[in-house]
Order: C-alpha cells, then sequence, then structure tokens
C-alpha cells in the first residue's frame, strides 16, 4: 500500500493523474517526478489574456491569404518582393512596417531567422510571454532568444521557408495564426542532442500564436523533434534517456498549467453550437472529422463523409501518406497503444480563400498507455497528448491534412513511468 501510494503522489504531483486525498497544489509549487530545475518559478494566467474567437473573427472575403502575399515570389516561399503592395489592415498597436498579420508572420520570422536579427525577439514576444513546446512550458522572451541563438550555433545555415500561415481575430481582440514552416539546414555545429553530425535536415514545424500590440504573447507550437534526430543519425531512445538524465527546463507541465495549455482561447461552446449556421458549417463539419478519426468506428466509409478518398496527410515524425485507408491504419495503431484515450478540440478557427478553405485545429488527450504497439510494451501509465493539425478543405471535404502532436514529449512520459518503476 506504501509502495502504490508513493506512486500515486509521484504522477499526482507531475499532473498525471488526480488523487482525491491529495491537496490542490499551484502551479508555482507542483513539483514534477522527473523534471527541469525551477521549472515553475513564473507561472502567470493565460486564458484571461487569450480571448477566444467568435464567428464573425474569421475572414472571409479572401483578400489576406498567405498565397496571394506570396503571389509574386519567384520559387520557394520565402519574402514577396512586393509586399508593400499586399493589402492593408487595422493593425493598431503594431509597427507600422507591417501592412497585415500574414506580413506580420512572415517578416518577422525572416528577420530573426534569414537576416539573423535574433535580438528583435524582444519587440516581438513579451517578457512574461508563454511558449508551449514539445518540453512544456518556456516563459518570457529570454528563453525564446536563448533557444534561437542556440539553433543558429547548431545550423549556421538554417532556413525557414514559410508553407502556410492561417490567421483569424483582429488588433482588438488579437490575432490568431497558425504558421506551417519547413525548417532545413545542415547540423555544423553541437546541438543540445550531441556534437555536430554534418547531416542536413528539413521537417516541418507548426507555431500557433496570438499576437497583440506587436507582441506574441501565447504560442503553442511543435517542432517536430524525433524527426530532427533520426535526420541527425541520432538513437531516439538514447536521447530520451539523456534528457531523463538532464530534464529540459518546464517539463513536465504540473496539472495547473496543463489546463492552462489546452484551454488557453478555447470558446465555452464550439462556435457550431454557440452560433449555429444553416448549410455547410466548416466548424462542425471539422470538429466531426476529428471525431470520427479518433473514435471507434473508424473506417474509410464513414470518413469519406468528410475526407476526399485521396487525401495527402503529414504527419509527425515525418510521416507522409496518401488516402483514407493509411490514414486509418495510422489512428489505429496509435488508439490500439492507447484504448481509453479521451481527445477534444481546444481551438478551431479558419480562413477562406475562394473554393478553398484554411482550417486550423488545436487539440489535448489523456489516455492509459495499457498495450502494446507504437511505442514498445505498455507501461499502464496516464499520459498526455496534444497536436496542432491544419486542413485544406475544397469544397466540403479535406484534401489536405497536416498533424503534428507532442510525441517526443509522449516519449518522455512513457520513458519516465518505465524508470520509476524500474526503481
Amino acid at each position: 500500500l506504501l509502495q502504490l501510494k508513493s506512486a500515486r503522489s509521484c504522477f499526482a504531483d507531475a499532473g498525471y493523474i488526480d488523487v482525491a486525498d491529495t491537496p490542490t497544489e499551484s502551479a508555482a509549487t507542483a513539483k514534477p517526478l522527473v523534471g527541469g530545475k525551477d521549472a515553475y518559478t513564473v507561472t502567470p494566467a493565460i486564458s484571461q489574456h487569450a480571448q477566444p474567437l467568435m464567428r464573425h473573427h474569421m475572414p472571409t472575403d479572401g483578400a489576406i491569404t498567405f498565397k496571394k502575399y506570396m503571389a509574386s515570389t519567384a520559387g520557394e516561399w520565402r519574402l514577396p518582393d512586393d509586399w508593400m503592395d499586399s493589402p492593408k489592415q487595422s493593425m493598431q498597436g503594431f509597427e507600422d512596417t507591417y501592412r497585415n498579420i500574414i506580413d506580420y508572420i512572415i517578416r518577422i520570422t525572416f528577420r530573426i531567422w534569414d537576416d539573423r536579427d535574433v535580438e528583435y525577439i524582444r519587440a516581438t514576444y513579451g517578457s512574461d510571454s508563454n511558449t508551449f513546446d514539445d518540453f512544456g512550458l518556456q516563459h518570457g522572451d529570454d528563453k525564446v532568444v536563448q533557444d534561437t541563438y542556440a539553433s543558429m550555433r547548431a545550423f549556421s545555415d538554417i532556413e525557414c521557408v514559410a508553407q502556410e500561415v492561417i490567421w483569424a481575430g483582429n488588433d482588438e481582440i488579437g490575432f490568431h495564426t497558425s504558421h506551417r514552416v519547413l525548417i532545413r539546414g545542415t547540423n555544423n555545429g553541437p546541438s543540445k542532442y550531441g556534437p555536430a553530425t554534418g547531416n542536413k535536415v528539413e521537417f516541418i514545424v507548426i507555431a500557433n500564436c496570438v499576437a497583440k500590440n506587436n507582441e506574441i504573447f501565447l504560442e503553442h507550437v511543435l517542432y517536430n523533434a524525433p524527426a530532427l534526430l533520426e535526420q541527425l543519425g541520432f538513437d531516439i531512445e538514447e536521447q530520451v534517456q539523456n534528457l531523463m538524465n538532464d530534464c529540459p527546463k518546464g517539463w513536465p507541465l504540473p496539472k495547473a498549467l496543463w489546463d492552462e495549455m489546452k484551454n488557453a482561447a478555447r470558446p465555452a461552446q464550439p462556435i457550431s453550437v454557440a452560433e449555429p449556421v444553416a448549410g455547410f458549417d466548416i466548424d462542425r463539419m471539422v470538429r466531426s472529422a476529428f471525431g470520427e478519426m479518433w473514435g471507434a468506428k473508424r473506417s474509410p466509409e464513414r470518413l469519406s463523409a468528410y475526407y476526399t478518398n485521396d487525401v495527402s496527410v503529414e504527419g509527425a515524425s515525418n510521416r507522409k501518406w496518401t488516402g483514407l485507408e493509411k490514414h486509418c491504419e495510422f489512428f489505429d495503431m496509435l488508439t490500439q497503444a492507447f484504448p481509453d484515450m479521451c481527445v477534444q478540440v481546444d481551438e478551431v478557427y479558419w480562413a477562406n480563400e475562394g473554393a478553398e478553405t484554411h482550417v486550423a485545429l488545436r487539440w489535448s488527450a489523456t489516455a492509459t498507455h495499457a498495450a502494446a504497439g507504437l511505442y514498445g510494451a505498455p507501461t499502464h501509465s496516464k499520459v498526455r497528448l496534444w497536436g496542432l493539425n491544419q486542413y485544406d478543405v475544397v469544397g466540403e471535404r479535406i484534401a489536405r491534412e497536416w498533424m503534428l502532436f507532442n510525441e517526443f514529449d509522449l516519449l518522455l512520459q512513457l520513458k519516465s513511468a518505465r524508470s520509476l518503476f524500474n526503481n
């Protein structure tokens, strides 16, 4: 009984399970089972700053879109030659140079990464900003600056090639953006994972931000770490063990911060429920497709109501496939390992562009690792997952999907559970 109580207390401290007779700890005092040093010294409330969007916050006229912004760019989408001709929208509180929110996201990224003006981060991230990533919560602009310098030392030729920016909101409630970027470079310097390998890497990252008054104050970003490690030639299991020995600051999130992360900007009700419309509703359709994909009765036949049969998908760890059957197979494997998966949609926003609608969806889940499968023998531990999806909806069906989730964090959680019980 003492052993079981000890195990329950450890996991409750890390926020993995709720224990009825364990007092709720504040985010500032909660201690992880195995975690980074001084991880929770500053934990301001987040959800009070990022306001949920409503239907009228979604751009419907297609005037400001990523493709139109980049239309004059020859070759890769880096920075358009004629950004000064981009449509102007109200950007109260932002620097005058930015014409609209897509211009802001693309050009601050270019200035920081391509022009190597890393200190400009301090003008675009608040000192009390909160960034949730694969390793937990990173608070403030100092951490963003340090991580950026470290990436440039590890990849001196690093490039960020924009692939999409989905946006909604305005300068009053805040702009919500989902930025998909192709990262590539040569590992010619030491990184936190080890010495330089000389290998070239290429992988996607998705960053969902909320910005107001020229500052990003909330960010959910997934760096696709397993894809990076595989291309660097490192053994992922070995890297997980290394990080367990010296856990990154901010990992794992205590329960209070986990709740803040998933509930930030989350509406009390889905827009399709709070503001129903007659006929096709993109919010209702995407939520339904998401629910069917995670549901126990998923099948290509059921999902054909929401997806084209030849849907193209790009997922975490550089997984790529085409077709509904392959899509279902991946989710079959994932839910086999976590049969009690409880998933919720945290935020959905979209932008119309002619016959296409670009959709950003953020989600979170809890589950028990109860069966062998993708992640080895079952640990019977509680785990948390969260993810960022982008969809291209053509007509009334999803034709393209990108899906990243905290897979490296998941591996750390499972390793932590195995280490606890082995010890």
